[in-house]
C-alpha cells in the first residue's frame, strides 16, 4: 500500500514557481535547494526517490536542474505533475529573460546590468559553493568509495570542463559490483534514448525558426550534463556555425542566464529572442525543454518500478554521487572565469560565509547586495 501523500499537487507548483522566480545559482544550486526543501525540511520526497530522480536526469540528455524537476512532480502526481512543475520551474525565469531581452535589443546593450553582474556573479559563485558542499556532505557521508568516486568525478570535470558522462557510467557500475555484487552478469537495464525527433528531416532551409527549432531540438536531446554543459555546444552552433551572435552577445546571453533565476538553458530563450524576436524565444525554449521532458517521464515508471532492485539501487547511487563530483568540479570551473580579482573572492567568500552561518536568509537579498557592490566598484575611477 501506497504512503499517503503528505502535500497536494497545487502546493508543489506553487513550490516550483517560486524556486523558478527565487532560485539563482545554476544547476549546482538548484537541485541542492530543491532535497534542502522538498526532502530534508518538507519530507515531502524521500531520499531515494530524490537520488532516483538525480540519477535519472544525469543519465538522460537535457537540463539536470529541469529534468529533476520535473521528475521529483512525477513521483506522486504522474504525467500532470512532471508538467505543470516543469512549467512552473521553467516559465518565471523565460518571462524574465524576454524583458531583459527587449531591453537588450531597446538600448542596444546592458552596460549598468554587466556592471552589476560582476557583484552578482560572484555571489551567485558563493550560492553554488555552500549548495553543493551541502549536497555533498549528504549525499556521501562517511562513505570512503563515495567519496574516491566524487573526487574523481569532480577532479575531471575540472579538467574537462565538462561533465563526462562515460565517468557517470561506470562510476555507477563499481559503486553496484562493489556494494551489491550482482549473482550473474546481465545487459543493464533500460536507459533507451531512441531518436523521437524525425522532423528534423527535410525542413526549409530558408527559415530562420525551423533552424533555431532543429539547432535547439539537438541542444536538448543530445547535451548531457547539467544545463552549464550546453554552454559550448551553444557557442559553436551560434556564433561560430550560424554567426547568429556576436561574440559579445554571446558572453552577454550566458551572463543574462547567471543573474536571473531558474534554469541556466534559458538562455536560450535570450538567444531566440535576439535572432527573431518573441517567435524566436518561443522556439528555443521549446525545442530546448520538451526534449528533456519526454526523456524524463518515458523512462520514469521505470525508475520507480526497479529502483528498489539492491543491484539498481547501488548503481543508482554511484551515478549520483559522481554527478553531485561533476557539479562540486563546475562550481570550480566557474569561479576561475568568474572571480578574477580580490574584491570578487572577497564577495564570494563573504557570501559563503553568510549563507553558513544564517541558513535562513533568503538568496535574493544577497543577490541584490551584491549588484550594488558590483555597480559600486565599477563607478570607481
Amino acid at each position: 500500500m501506497k504512503a499517503p501523500v503528505s502535500y497536494s499537487l497545487i502546493e508543489l507548483v506553487r513550490y516550483f514557481l517560486r524556486l523558478g522566480t527565487l532560485g539563482f545559482g545554476g544547476p549546482p544550486a538548484l537541485v541542492s535547494a530543491m532535497h534542502r526543501d522538498l526532502v530534508v525540511e518538507r519530507g515531502w520526497i524521500t531520499e531515494a526517490d530524490y537520488r532516483e530522480g538525480m540519477a535519472l536526469a544525469q543519465l538522460a540528455p537535457g537540463p539536470l536542474a529541469a529534468q529533476l524537476a520535473i521528475y521529483l512532480g512525477y513521483v506522486h502526481y504522474g504525467i500532470w505533475g512532471a508538467t505543470l512543475t516543469g512549467v512552473a520551474f521553467v516559465l518565471p525565469s523565460f518571462v524574465i529573460v524576454l524583458a531583459l531581452s527587449w531591453l537588450y535589443v531597446r538600448f542596444e546593450g546592458l552596460p549598468g546590468l554587466q556592471a552589476s553582474f560582476y557583484g552578482i556573479g560572484a555571489a551567485v559563485i558563493g550560492i553554488i559553493a555552500i549548495g553543493t558542499y551541502r549536497l555533498t556532505i549528504k549525499t556521501v557521508g562517511n562513505d570512503r568509495l563515495g567519496w574516491t568516486l566524487f573526487c574523481l568525478s569532480a577532479l575531471a570535470t575540472a579538467i574537462a570542463e565538462s561533465e563526462l558522462l562515460w565517468l557517470v557510467l561506470l562510476s555507477g557500475g563499481i559503486y553496484w559490483f562493489v556494494k551489491a555484487p550482482p549473482a550473474f552478469i546481465r545487459p543493464g537495464v533500460g536507459g533507451s534514448l531512441a531518436p523521437f525527433l524525425t522532423q528534423v528531416l527535410a525542413l526549409p532551409p530558408d527559415s530562420v525558426l525551423w533552424k533555431l527549432a532543429v539547432f535547439f531540438t539537438k541542444a536538448g536531446a543530445f547535451v548531457f550534463g547539467s544545463g552549464l554543459a550546453i554552454v559550448p555546444f551553444l557557442y559553436g552552433g551560434v556564433v561560430k556555425e550560424n554567426g547568429w551572435l556576436t561574440e559579445q552577445q554571446f558572453l552577454d546571453a550566458v551572463a543574462v542566464a547567471m543573474i536571473t533565476p531558474g534554469p541556466v538553458v534559458i538562455t536560450v530563450a535570450f538567444i531566440g529572442y535576439l535572432v527573431a524576436g518573441l517567435p524566436g524565444a518561443c522556439v528555443a525554449a521549446l525545442a530546448t525543454f520538451l526534449p528533456c521532458y519526454v526523456l524524463t517521464i518515458l523512462p520514469a515508471p521505470y525508475f520507480k518500478r526497479w529502483g528498489k532492485h539492491p543491484g539498481i539501487k547501488a548503481f543508482v547511487d554511484g551515478v549520483t554521487v559522481a554527478a553531485v563530483g561533476a557539479i562540486a568540479g563546475a562550481v570550480f570551473v566557474l569561479g576561475r572565469r568568474q572571480l578574477v580579482d580580490v574584491p570578487a573572492m572577497l564577495i564570494a567568500i563573504g557570501t559563503v560565509g553568510v549563507l553558513y552561518r544564517f541558513k535562513k536568509i533568503p538568496e535574493i537579498g544577497l543577490i541584490g547586495a551584491a549588484a550594488a557592490i558590483g555597480l559600486l566598484l565599477r563607478s570607481l575611477p
